[in-house]
């Protein structure tokens, strides 16, 4: 920030030579500091790329302000040992640290841009005022980037907030005009990026040479890329540019890749059983992308990938995918084509970048996957769960065209947790997630082999203790799902999600009609009883994950108030306040298996329930005749809770 606020207001007038023979300017210093403060920032990053877990997705964190916040934070902290101390000393032999703290205050040409950079993102460009030095930098910029109009007399500033100029200079004039800080070109650069763009539309810009301009804008100041990526994208999504045909002629053409990438990314998706939207391209179809876009990723194109470009590619590579991938299909397929026909040995990564995309445009394709990633596990023994199918099938071995036989399906598990980020809706899939582990519990209690060795252990001298036998394999199969179904919950919104799904999405699935046709045909039977083990440690498992086994965790302060109202729900059910439309034995395993594993696995959360709703479910429990779970439960509620949990043992007698 120093560097940028310093070598950012000095005019490009003095240069250094390095040993190298390089010549070095402050325009160069003043690109390089920013290019790295711009990467610290992750400014070209959508807030939910940067999501994590629970907390307030740091996009919107992470901008200046913040990255000073985190700065002062830590230096607040440092110097206070013997060893920070020593540390001190030995870094001042080298760099002058200040432990003071700073603000945004102290870089007034950092605020400033940073202000007209949140401007220029929120609404269209206003104010250039004819005759003002910001005016006369952009006349000069114009003049610089697209010098065979300017030679004809015509002005493209005529299109910027109704301004207009004379005939350009000439090139020596535009050059001495451009010698100013560079601060004051990246002012004036949105106003330029507008011009150009509106030139264009209106076809008084090639697009060929709209591209070249904006690489002669960027090669004069590299920093102006920030303002040529937040601009450009901000026009896309604000949807009033008209798309562009990529035929070749006056825009680059994907065609000769495009039917590859389909192929490619059918291979990828294929085991989700999701179908593509086709990428036929001709005829009345052509590829299409919008105005914006389409500059922007001709401007890509031009940079020459060596090491001097490097820096910049990275800077603005993620911000073109980023906004490719939120443009609607196919501009990620048409985008990875033409990069793809220009860096051959990036194509599987632009090929997997652009299948995503099917599920970024399409909750049925989302839900289509989590249910690949459910019948990924279950349906197997448990001797082979890691082997032919479990965490092997969810999140495979690798992809990409150097595996024998060219690119493959990839796994869905690796699937979701690349594209979870980008679902817009979240609070839909807790209810998916519910009813896709229900339907897993029934494919396990229906599949064939149980059902057939439970019929010849029916008939068996010792059928009773192999059919528990059996039942324990099942019920081992039930756990496999329930722990994906728990992963997901917490993977897809965390802590949110969690607490929505057990005060919410769980009572209102309790409260719905279920008939036997959904829980397999069986009232009170195998799979009901499954049903409800299933959800007790699905719902203990989302809270493990949530709040953790004690109260170390920050999360945990919120747990008291979710599970008193859950376990309220449960009694007052219990109690005949509350009437269930699930079936009795589904929610007799629920409410025994889930105060079992409470009891059993996180005995800190009975001291988080009040001691009334503790009385009241130990005396439903004790009606189920499970009158030892009923006594364990109000063992651990405390002193109060304890006394009942004597009165109930004195009652029950020896």
């Amino acid at each position: 920030m120093p560097l940028c606020e310093v070598f950012g207001s000095t005019s490009p007038n003095v240069s250094w030579t390095l040993p190298t023979g390089e010549e070095l300017t402050s325009h160069a210093v003043f690109s390089n500091a920013f290019t790295l403060l711009l990467r610290l920032w992750r400014f070209n990053h959508p807030p939910f790329e940067n999501a994590m877990g629970d907390a307030t997705p740091v996009g919107s964190q992470l901008t200046p302000e913040y990255l000073l916040l985190v700065r002062n934070s830590k230096l607040s902290d440092f110097g206070k040992s013997p060893k920070d101390h020593m540390k001190l000393k030995r870094m001042s032999k080298n760099l002058n640290i200040s432990l003071e703290l700073i603000f945004m205050d102290s870089f007034p040409k950092l605020k400033s841009w940073y202000r007209q950079h949140q401007e220029c993102i929120a609404s269209t460009l206003t104010g250039l005022v004819q005759g003002t030095t910001v005016h006369q930098i952009v006349d000069a910029l114009l003049n610089m980037m697209f010098r065979k109009i300017s030679r004809g007399g015509q002005s493209l500033t005529s299109t910027t907030s109704g301004s207009s100029s004379s005939p350009a200079s000439g090139a020596e004039d535009v050059s001495m005009r451009l010698k100013v800080p560079a601060w004051d070109i990246l002012e004036g650069a949105p106003y330029v990026l507008d011009a150009a763009l509106t030139a264009c539309a209106h076809g008084r810009l090639l697009p060929r040479d709209l591209a070249t301009g904006l690489k002669d804008l960027a090669d004069l100041l590299p920093a102006t890329l920030a303002t040529i990526v937040s601009y450009l994208s901000a026009e896309v999504t604000r949807g009033i540019w008209k798309p562009v045909f990529m035929n070749g002629t006056d825009w680059p053409s994907p065609s000769a890749n495009l039917f590859m990438v389909e192929q490619q990314i059918k291979k990828i998706i294929a085991a989700t059983g999701v179908d593509i939207p086709s990428l036929a391209i001709g005829g009345s179809s052509p590829a299409m992308l919008p105005l914006p876009l389409a500059a922007l990723v001709s401007l890509t194109i031009t940079y020459k990938l060596d090491k001097a470009s490097e820096r910049f590619i990275v800077l603005i590579g993620p911000a073109l995918s980023s906004l490719a991938e939120s443009c609607p299909w196919p501009c990620m397929p048409i985008i990875a084509s033409l990069w793809a026909q220009k860096v051959k040995r990036w194509s599987d990564f632009l090929v997997f970048s652009a299948s995503r995309t099917v599920f970024h445009h399409s909750i049925d394709a989302v839900v289509q996957l989590l249910r690949s990633c459910f019948t990924s596990i279950p349906g197997l023994s448990p001797s082979t769960i890691y082997s032919n199918g479990g965490v092997g099938a969810l999140l495979g071995h690798g992809f990409g065209s150097h595996f024998s036989g060219g690119m493959s399906a990839v796994a869905p598990g690796i699937l979701y947790l690349r594209v979870h980020r980008s679902v817009r809706n979240i609070m839909f899939m807790t209810e998916e997630i519910v009813s896709l582990l229900m339907s897993s519990v029934r494919d396990i209690a229906n599949s064939g082999l149980f059902r057939e060795n439970l019929e010849k252990l029916k008939k068996a001298k010792f059928g009773l203790r192999y059919r528990q036998v059996s039942l324990g394999a099942a019920t081992t199969r039930v756990r496999f799902a329930a722990s994906l179904g728990a992963s997901l919950v917490w993977l897809s919104g965390g802590l949110s999600l969690v607490q929505l799904l057990i005060q919410e999405t769980l009572p209102s699935w309790f409260l719905s009609a279920h008939t036997p046709d959904q829980d397999g045909g069986e009232p009170g039977g195998l799979v009901a009883m499954l049903s409800g083990y299933a959800l007790a440690y699905f719902v203990v498992l989302c809270g493990t994950l949530a709040w953790g086994v004690d109260s170390s965790s920050p999360t945990s302060k919120r747990r008291p108030k979710v599970l008193g109202a859950h376990l309220e729900f449960l009694a007052s059910a219990i109690d005949g306040k509350i009437s269930l439309g699930c079936e009795y034995a589904t929610w007799h395993a629920y409410v025994t298996g889930f105060v079992s594993l409470m009891v059993g696995c996180t005995k800190k959360w009975v001291l988080d329930v009040d001691v009334d709703v503790l009385r009241r479910l130990s005396n439903g429990l004790r009606q189920w005749n499970e009158e030892e779970l009923a006594i364990a439960l109000l063992g651990l509620g405390g002193a109060e809770a304890t006394a009942s949990a004597a009165e109930l043992i004195i009652e029950i007698g020896p």
